[in-house]
């Protein structure tokens, strides 16, 4: 089709505006706070709550009664409300550290015997037997993960529970160089065997396609600190990403390089590295969850006592999710974390300062401990002064999703999921409160029914009212953020709607660095920005908006800068928080208005 019109004509030509690049990635919640199960300081994302109780776990017994972290209560609600991306990072008290790895014994190390043997069991003892053709470890910390013990006649372990591990090497072929490996629960027995993964015809052979390292995973993480010795990054050593939810491959010590020969044949010098069929257990993790005392797990939360942690515990995993290049959420939440002591301040001032340092999510943070009133909340709120954080009150009971007891939580464990919802049935620009979008679903009561002079308290001191009304249940009933001053942004929908179209125009743009300043790349840029603006401001997130890049703020100088100056105004929608009904009553005969 020509391009250009060379005698009188009309040419009506194409521009696809529509283009907007790759589908962003899904970025979603975090939550920071104490777990069964895991590596403390080591943020992991999850994106079903199933995946969650695979790697974090859910309850845990402390005496006779079993009880479940603010943690996983979170997350349960939050993939129930239709979340799809949640960061975990698991925050612990003390010393915690995996099991021992333990020695895979190959059939040298029974009398020099090759090919399949009786099956053995090893424990722990036999990380000190320097022929093993190689060693596993739990990826999990804590003193939970020791599954030895002594086994009965039924094949079960002492200390087995449904959170720690056993193994078992299965069907090992000498002739083919293959065998398999199953991580079993530590709770199971020989005749019902409970098999959380199967790892099967693995290889010695690093030049093999199934060589085990390649298949399970060989690395580890470590949580490193900055001058300052806050928590800044986590580093990671092996070649091999954990394709395992469990375990991982520590060390091969005998690999069996192109294990046939030219005839087709085992080598005689390998077939003695492949394992014999045996089963094994875990044991020497060191870490308790929690300290003593009876407010170590549940709703009375101390001063000093969040689950058993200490606000130091806390502080380190907040400090790691401040890496904004290595971790994408758009809300963040400590549940318990409250503003009810100097060091718990100083933790949430933590929080928010990273939060805001971010400028891509917004914190949910609590005021309060359990029993608290409205005029401690209100003043601390007071304390805060931030468009990136949200404060929500009082406490909600809810029905404890691992136990089905009922159970009190702080409101930073439900409002996630209030987003999610929101997000989900609208978009991030709407408010996330009110009947429409703000219910939590599975609230039961309010730990204060507020009455109409408390909402307006709480609300003129930047609270976010939680409140109970027959028939409709518990509604968050506000969408204040903590910024004293007013303007657009001191509502919620407006500053998530700030941060979705950053993260979004972000994203575009980081695909221009270092490409050519001329005209051919601003236009790349505003073919896939303006489509973007306007599909939100046809779902109702602005009334208008502008965005220029060209040559009035790209002059010579600024392109001789190597800078790329975009300007974008916009006009959001507001939010009708406050209707006024007048009902005028008219005598008989009057007419009514046109």
């Amino acid at each position: 089709m020509a391009e250009t019109l060379l005698s009188p004509g009309v040419l009506a030509r194409e521009n696809d505006l529509t283009v907007t690049g790759q589908t962003p990635e899904t970025i979603g919640a975090a939550i920071v706070g104490p777990t069964v199960k895991g590596q403390p300081y080591v943020p992991r994302r999850v994106t079903t709550f199933s995946e969650y109780l695979t790697y974090f776990g859910g309850t845990f017994l402390s005496g006779s009664s079993q009880y479940t972290y603010f943690t996983s209560t979170a997350a349960y609600n939050y993939f129930q409300n239709g979340g799809q991306s949640l960061w975990v990072t698991r925050v612990a008290s003390g010393s915690f550290t995996a099991a021992a790895a333990i020695s895979i014994t190959g059939s040298q190390n029974d009398g020099g015997v090759t090919g399949i043997v009786n099956t053995v069991e090893l424990g722990p003892a036999s990380n000190l037997n320097s022929s093993a053709s190689f060693t596993i470890a739990p990826l999990s910390y804590g003193a939970n993960q020791n599954s030895s013990g002594s086994i009965d006649a039924s094949g079960s372990l002492t200390n087995g529970t449904v959170d720690n591990l056993r193994y078992e090497i299965v069907s090992p072929n000498t002739a083919s160089g293959t065998f398999s490996l199953l991580v079993r629960r530590g709770d199971d027995n020989t005749n019902s065997k409970v098999i959380l993964e199967t790892w099967t015809n693995l290889s010695l052979d690093p030049t093999s396609p199934n060589y085990i390292e390649r298949v399970i995973g060989n690395q580890t993480f470590t949580p490193q600190a900055n001058s300052n010795n806050q928590l800044e990054y986590v580093s990671t050593s092996g070649n091999f990403p954990n394709r395992s939810n469990y375990i991982t491959v520590t060390g091969v010590s005998y690999k069996t390089p192109y294990y046939f020969d030219n005839t087709g044949n085992a080598k005689n010098e390998f077939t003695a590295s492949i394992p014999v069929a045996q089963q094994g257990y875990f044991g020497g993790a060191v870490g308790n969850l929690g300290t003593s005392g009876a407010d170590k797990y549940y709703n009375t939360i101390t001063s000093t006592n969040i689950q058993g942690l200490t606000f130091a515990n806390i502080t380190g995993g907040i400090e790691l999710m401040a890496n904004q290049d290595e971790y994408a959420y758009n809300v963040v939440t400590v549940p318990g974390l409250a503003y009810d002591n100097a060091n718990g301040i100083n933790s949430l001032n933590t929080l928010i300062n990273n939060t805001t340092n971010r400028g891509d999510a917004i914190a949910v943070i609590d005021l309060a401990l359990y029993g608290s009133t409205v005029t401690a909340v209100s003043q601390y709120a007071n304390t805060a002064d931030t468009s990136y954080a949200a404060a929500y009150w009082p406490w909600i009971q809810t029905v404890d999703p691992l136990t089905g007891e009922f159970t009190w939580v702080p409101a930073s464990t439900m409002i996630p999921a209030v987003y999610a919802n929101n997000d989900t049935v609208a978009a991030p620009w709407f408010a996330p409160a009110g009947l429409n979008r703000g219910g939590l679903i599975n609230a039961i009561s309010a730990e204060k029914k507020l009455t109409n002079n408390d909402r307006n308290t709480l609300y003129q001191n930047k609270v976010n009212p939680i409140a109970t009304f027959p028939g409709q249940g518990v509604v968050v009933y506000g969408q204040k953020t903590l910024q004293t001053r007013s303007s657009a942004l001191d509502r919620v929908n407006v500053r998530r709607l700030l941060i979705a179209l950053k993260t979004r125009i972000s994203e575009i743009s980081n695909n221009l660095v270092f490409e050519q300043n001329t005209i051919a790349t601003r236009t790349n840029f505003l073919n896939q920005v303006n489509p973007y603006l306007e599909s939100v401001q046809q779902q109702q997130g602005l009334f208008a908006y502008k965005v220029i890049m060209d040559d009035s703020n790209n002059t010579a100088d600024v392109i001789d800068r190597n800078e790329l100056i975009g300007q974008i105004y916009l006009q959001p929608t507001k939010t009708a928080e406050f209707i006024y009904l007048d009902f005028n009553i008219l005598p008989t005969g009057a007419t009514f208005p046109g």
